[in-house]
């Protein structure tokens, strides 16, 4: 079978991180064949090395690298950017499947896969990235700025700390303000639809980032829930 048609013409940069090289080696075939650039490592030190040198769109991280393990990997990416993800990994357990995406992976793909559908899930996730970030602006809520090209939010000027998954999350909402989403549609947006957790994640979430925000004046704005509906991000303005 022959590597698939790109959607459409690509720059991104992606960092295949997988140790096994005929895997490496068709995984970078295909998406070259999609118009991406592509670099590999085949250890934690080249991954992290090549990581900060070339500055990737998107990573596919394998899971049991020589040496140092891909969630020592993920944690390291996550403690500078919020740069997408996705983990790939012989371990098929739900278990291993929600620990990675409670560490900050975008997706989690689990060996053996058809390199296509590695492909079309790259695609998936670059674009609920770029969503957050289209038009590169920054929005102020009262005293609560919003920048989604550095994905940074700031209250009385101070840079609030969130998880990967909960900053995605804020930035979805804040980006659709005054719209109401069910757990569904912000799983499918934010976790992506292959998510096979819970909606109870989303609550959680939610819970964490109100307290994150409890500084913020309820008179410029709020999360609020609506009972048998979902959450809103509400701007009084």
């Amino acid at each position: 079978m022959s590597p698939s048609r790109g959607e459409s013409t690509s720059t991104h940069n992606i960092l295949i991180v997988e140790d096994e090289l005929p895997i490496s080696r068709v995984l970078k075939a295909y998406l070259e064949k999609n118009n991406f650039r592509v670099e590999q490592a085949f250890n934690g030190e080249e991954a992290e090395r090549k990581f900060d040198s070339h500055s990737p769109a998107l990573v596919l991280l394998d899971v049991m690298l020589p040496g140092r393990s891909g969630w020592s990997i993920l944690e390291y990416i996550r403690a500078k950017s919020s740069c997408p993800v996705i983990m790939l990994t012989a371990l098929g357990q739900i278990d291993n499947k929600l620990a990675g995406l409670n560490k900050g992976a975008d997706d989690y793909i689990t060996k053996p896969f058809i390199a296509d559908e590695v492909v079309a899930r790259v695609h998936a996730v670059l674009r609920r990235s770029k969503q957050l970030i289209e038009g590169n602006h920054v929005k102020q809520f009262g005293s609560l700025k919003v920048d989604f090209k550095a994905y940074s939010v700031m209250l009385h000027g101070i840079e609030l700390a969130f998880t990967p998954k909960d900053l995605c999350l804020f930035l979805f909402l804040a980006q659709y303000k005054n719209q109401t989403f069910t757990r569904e549609q912000l799983i499918e947006q934010v976790w992506g639809m292959d998510y096979e957790g819970s909606d109870r994640a989303v609550d959680l979430a939610i819970k964490r980032i109100r307290r994150s925000l409890e500084n913020w004046p309820t008179s410029e704005g709020e999360i609020r829930t609506y009972r048998g509906l979902g959450y809103k991000l509400c701007v009084y303005e």
